[in-house]
């Protein structure tokens, strides 16, 4: 797409996707060799990690990991973004570069905010005021044409326990929002996987109902390494 926004440039590897050893941690096949990769998308990641993929790792120093496992290509050789750090990463990027319509003239103005017993990701300072607000990974493809992304694809206690926050939040008079990175290419549409978790889906509903902010946008990874964000916006139906 011509419009598209570079949003990060990454040191990326080929690789082949062998097996997950556990949550944290997969083999991946570099230069013929076997090697262990961090993971940081704690979803199951089903569609994508199949023995046999291709897929994008990034070096990294210390720890019992050599690389990180970032992305699997996807559709015409693009990369789907599973690591959630090169995700929050190009989300802070679009912000500073003033491009997310729904956070126009809006600054990170703290992450990692205590909100009741939980965290959340950000804190926006926009023009208007203040908003509370919660990233979530949305890798998962649906839809006849493949044109959503859609979150979550495993039961989250944790999404759950966000968006009620989210919810008091709204209702305690601030402003809220949740937002999902659609980390795929050529996805148009977001919208929650009722059979992943039926109660974040109907969370969502409520939040909505109850005027919490619900966004979406999507980013790809180009072959060369380059993070691109693809559309700025998508159409959100919960």
């Amino acid at each position: 797409m011509s419009d598209e926004t570079l949003l990060l440039k990454l040191n990326v590897v080929p690789c082949t996707f062998i097996e997950r050893l556990n949550r944290f941690v997969a083999l991946v096949e570099v230069d013929g060799e076997t090697r262990k990769a961090l993971v940081t998308n704690t979803g199951r990641l089903e569609e994508f990690m199949i023995p046999g993929r291709r897929a994008f790792c990034v070096p990294k120093t210390g720890g019992k990991t050599d690389f990180v496992l970032v992305a699997f290509e996807d559709l015409n050789g693009r990369g789907a973004v599973i690591d959630t750090r090169t995700q929050a990463k190009a989300f802070e990027r679009a912000v500073e570069l003033n491009t997310i319509p729904w956070l126009r003239d809006c600054r990170i103005k703290r992450k990692e905010v205590t909100v009741g017993k939980s965290r959340l990701d950000y804190l926006f300072e926009c023009p208007d005021g203040e908003v509370y607000a919660e990233m979530k990974s949305a890798v998962l493809r649906g839809g006849e044409r493949g044109e959503y992304a859609m979150y979550p694809d495993c039961p989250s206690t944790r999404g759950q326990k966000h968006i009620r926050e989210l919810i008091e939040l709204k209702k305690a008079g601030k402003r809220a929002m949740i937002f999902f990175i659609g980390a795929m290419p050529g996805v148009e549409r977001f919208k929650p996987y009722e059979r992943g978790d039926p109660e974040i889906a109907r969370l969502l509903a409520e939040a909505k109902r109850t005027g919490v902010e619900v966004n979406a946008l999507s980013i790809s990874l180009l072959p060369e390494g380059k993070v691109v964000l693809e559309r700025p916006s998508l159409e959100v139906e919960v």
